[in-house]
């Protein structure tokens, strides 16, 4: 459900929250595992030995967790960003600030090629983080593409997949499309969803299978950044409409003294330090030994 509520911000990546919590790896090569071979062996070996090589219920679990977050806590996380947008953003700075050093400590010794692969991720993530949004498309075949390469940076720490979704102009109308039911344009987004994981994962199993220290230097240069997308003192530049409310999609940060407004500092800090805060907890609890 947490990765759910992070897909739906513009800024704010689901992959991120898989990896601090733990799951990125297992959700990576569970996706990657199926395709045509399951379905073989769907024959030759039954439902429930099919079921757990798929680890059907590590899968199920997690994706009901989004979907159930996606059809309830979009509504509930839009009217926080829209109501206390300064203090909802500190927090998710605070959070992603934290499992920078997080993902960052797995790599146990940071080679100069490592920083190299660090740096081209903090590039890549800070360039599309600054890229303007383009016009809105309504073709279903565009939105299948954009959904086929959405769902790669919702699985991507750091880059979030409504971002792209905005940078590809088809954000409002998956947004309308999910708030009217919208069969049509949900299943040719998903159905382009589906292709870009499938295949996406493939790609991700691979590279941590043979270049794990690199793919994860690469990925916290993605998630440091993502930072000044979610700095939360920023001055709006460009918005669309979507159902009569207004969505911020292009800001420019600035300094808390420069912000057009109330600051909020206080209680924007300590909302930082919850964030990380919870990270921290995250660690802790995930590190300890459980109890037989």
């Amino acid at each position: 459900m947490a990765m759910g509520a992070a897909d739906v911000v513009p800024g704010v990546s689901g992959g991120t929250i898989a990896f601090i919590t733990g799951i990125y790896e297992e959700l990576i090569k569970s996706i990657s595992n199926i395709g045509p071979q399951l379905f073989i062996n769907l024959k030759k070996e039954g439902v429930k030995n099919t079921w757990n090589k798929a680890n059907g219920g590590f899968l199920l679990s997690l994706f009901i967790g989004i979907a159930i977050s996606i059809f309830s806590l979009m509504r509930i996380t839009n009217h926080l960003l829209e109501t206390y947008p300064i203090l909802v953003w500190s927090f998710f700075f605070g959070l992603v600030l934290a499992s920078i050093f997080y993902v960052g400590k797995q790599i146990e010794s940071w080679k100069p090629k490592h920083i190299v692969f660090f740096i081209l991720g903090f590039a890549v993530a800070f360039g599309i983080s600054l890229l303007s949004p383009s016009s809105d498309s309504t073709s279903l075949i565009y939105l299948f593409f954009a959904g086929s390469i959405a769902i790669c940076a919702m699985i991507l720490p750091g880059i979030s997949g409504a971002f792209i979704l905005v940078l590809l102009g088809a954000y409002k109308n998956i947004s309308e499309a999910v708030s009217n039911f919208d069969l049509k344009v949900i299943a040719s987004f998903g159905l382009g969803a589906i292709f870009g994981l499938l295949t996406f994962s493939r790609i991700l199993k691979w590279l941590f299978k043979h270049y794990q220290t690199s793919t994860l230097a690469v990925l916290t240069g993605f998630i440091a950044g993502s930072l000044i997308k979610i700095w939360p003192w920023r001055i709006t530049t460009k918005t669309i409409e979507v159902k009569d409310k207004i969505i911020n999609v292009s800001q420019t940060p600035v300094l808390p003294n420069n912000y057009d407004g109330e600051a909020l500092l206080l209680p924007s800090i300590s909302l930082m330090i919850v964030g990380i805060g919870v990270i921290l907890l995250l660690e802790f609890f995930g590190n300890k030994p459980l109890k037989k």
